[in-house]
């Protein structure tokens, strides 16, 4: 796929999502607005039919002439009901995640960004992937894509997320931490930066206090950093994770590993909840999401925040010119 120009405004795909929860009307708002139309050109992947009833229904205008929808119609597409979990709602979906997937591997579009989706349709569908991860590598053959937060200058990267803290702790090995942070190197360059600074959350207190508290920073990761640093990996030995994340927002690290869910997603939307975009490194295409959930006891009621949609657009155009080393940022 030719570089971002300047002078040229990315394809990006922005996917539906869950037709029966907020992801309409929070896509409709998000690509009517004059920003994202001024910075890039969206392709909006859904059905013409909900598109149609959720302006209606809502009371939302009709969509720019400028956005192009592909329009997906599925079995019992018709009959969704608002607000429900059901197989039909699953199965469009997928259909629409798996269409952006189709068109990227043709180039026709440079981005994806993805509206939220719902696990439970999703198994009612037969779907046996878990999220949108997961059926994006499965759709485009990437063995093991990866995760990136972003909120304002911070950007997270998880060792783990979907784990109990339990085994999330005893995930922490040197290895698996080292093997990380060479990963995590690898996307931020990426991503056009040419030597990353890194930063790495520690897992206990105070870094531990010299082991006053737990010995993994001892173990695991002052060894997994040293390893990474011997390399010419500029990364940090483990800081507190009540101090490592603000470092980030000041400029002090270009991204932070978080070593398990919490530790990150806290930080993140503590700092701005609907501003915080989910970013997919990894695939044949750049992917972007909101960070938030279908909202089904909202949806179709006009009050959906569409900022997250709206920002998860935008921070892909951004993080393409970054790549690219080219235009002005919105986000980033």
């Amino acid at each position: 796929m030719s570089n971002t120009s300047s002078l040229e405004k990315p394809r990006v795909a922005i996917t539906m999502g869950d037709p029966a929860g907020i992801g309409p009307e929070i896509v409709i708002a998000a690509v009517s607005d004059r920003l994202v139309l001024s910075s890039c050109k969206p392709v909006v992947i859904g059905s013409r039919i909900i598109l149609d009833r959720c302006t209606r229904v809502v009371g939302l205008s009709n969509l720019p002439s400028e956005v192009e929808v592909v329009s997906i119609d599925t079995e019992g597409v018709d009959n969704i009901r608002l607000g429900q979990v059901s197989r039909e709602a699953g199965i469009a979906a997928e259909a629409y995640i798996r269409k952006a997937c189709e068109l990227a591997l043709e180039r026709q579009i440079e981005a994806i960004a993805t509206a939220p989706i719902n696990k439970e349709s999703l198994r009612l569908a037969g779907v046996p992937h878990i999220g949108h991860t997961e059926m994006l590598a499965a759709y485009f053959g990437s063995s093991d894509p990866i995760t990136m937060f972003i909120t304002g200058a911070m950007r997270i990267f998880f060792l783990s997320r979907h784990m109990s803290l339990h085994d999330a702790v005893h995930y922490v090995s040197k290895d698996r931490v080292y093997k990380f942070i060479k990963r995590v190197d690898d996307a931020m360059r990426s991503l056009g930066f040419n030597k990353p600074r890194i930063g790495l959350a520690a897992l206990n207190p105070h870094a531990s206090d010299g082991g006053q508290f737990g010995d993994e920073e001892e173990k695991h990761l002052i060894p997994a950093a040293t390893l990474a640093r011997a390399e010419g990996i500029d990364c940090s030995d483990p800081i507190g994770a009540d101090s490592v994340f603000h470092m980030a927002l000041e400029g002090r690290f270009d991204c932070v590993i978080s070593l398990y869910h919490d530790q990150g997603h806290i930080a993140a939307k503590t700092r701005d909840f609907y501003g915080t975009v989910t970013a997919t490194l990894g695939l044949p295409v750049l992917r972007t999401s909101v960070d938030h959930g279908t909202a089904l006891d909202i949806a179709w009621k006009g009050i959906a925040n569409p900022v997250s949609m709206k920002t998860a657009i935008l921070t892909a155009v951004d993080l393409l010119k970054q790549r690219d080393g080219c235009g002005e940022l919105h986000y980033l």
